[in-house]
């Protein structure tokens, strides 16, 4: 039995970032290094010169202009508005004493991946190759935001990369069932392959593992990804243009931010396309 349509969408309304809700976390406890990606360098807990004293970005608009294409790819999936509005109660680290922040600081980064987690479970249970797991995928969902809603302390004291290692168990073998019935002949399994600048033009990636990938700045235009696990690939300047990505999974908002594209780039339904594709092309 599939998850309750309605108990689903208020899961993922849970797992959107409502930056209105959070006090500017990821631009205070998140440390930036200059690059492609930030023109500064940042350390973590040190709030960002563009933050606001009312927690918003003052350029957020012009952010990859400005030189930040990195926080247009970065989602907190959530973890934003619970560390700030549940964890600790809607106390602003401002307010608070400088052990206090730093504790928000600290607590921040763990929620986020386990938000991360729940993302990935929630997307599991919509799909009817994996119903043979769907119990036991609830209820690692169930645990996972159980996790969540522990004291600041707790958190803190949290062995996250083990909670991790016990839900990738279920995730991998949704991943396999997924793909089981996905093209013809050997899956490819380029799974942590190094594709970096990869000239895979028109490649049919049917149902290939590209999980954790580095396919940073690779030519995929008219690739053929249909019913590939792309969790963790590193999409950053990977060129989709005119690709399917029809059916691919574990594929998230900020991973095709962070790509190029075109019009004629098809994606699962539960994600938008990126406005500055239309400027690309």
């Amino acid at each position: 039995m599939q998850e309750d349509s309605a108990t689903a969408r208020d899961r993922r309304l849970d797992l959107e970032a409502d930056c209105g809700q959070c006090f500017g976390l990821c631009c205070v406890a998140l440390p930036f290094t200059r690059s492609a990606d930030f023109a500064i360098d940042k350390d973590a807990g040190k709030p960002c010169p563009n933050l606001r004293t009312d927690s918003r970005c003052g350029i957020h608009t012009e952010l990859r202009q400005k030189g930040f294409t990195g926080c247009t790819v970065y989602d907190c999936f959530g973890a934003g508005q619970k560390v700030s509005q549940i964890t600790f109660g809607g106390q602003d680290w401002r307010a608070g004493t400088g052990e206090r922040a730093r504790q928000m600081f600290d607590v921040f980064p763990v929620v986020r991946q386990l938000h991360e987690l729940l993302r990935y479970l929630e997307e599991a249970l919509t799909l009817p190759a994996a119903q043979p797991l769907h119990a036991d995928l609830r209820h690692a969902l169930d645990d996972t935001e159980r996790l969540t809603r522990r004291t600041p302390e707790e958190l803190g004291e949290l062995d996250v990369g083990a909670h991790r290692q016990q839900v990738n168990v279920l995730l991998l073998r949704t991943s396999e069932l997924m793909r089981a019935g996905v093209g013809r002949g050997k899956k490819k399994d380029r799974r942590g392959a190094d594709l970096v600048g990869a000239r895979l033009k028109g490649a049919d990636l049917r149902g290939a593992d590209l999980r954790g990938a580095y396919l940073i700045a690779a030519d995929l235009t008219g690739a053929d990804l249909r019913g590939a696990d792309l969790i963790g690939a590193d999409l950053r300047d990977t060129d989709l243009t005119d690709a399917d990505l029809t059916g691919a999974f574990f594929l998230t908002q900020p991973q095709l931010n962070a790509a190029r594209g075109s019009a004629g780039t098809k994606l699962p339904g539960s994600l938008t396309r990126p406005g500055h594709w239309s400027a690309q092309h």
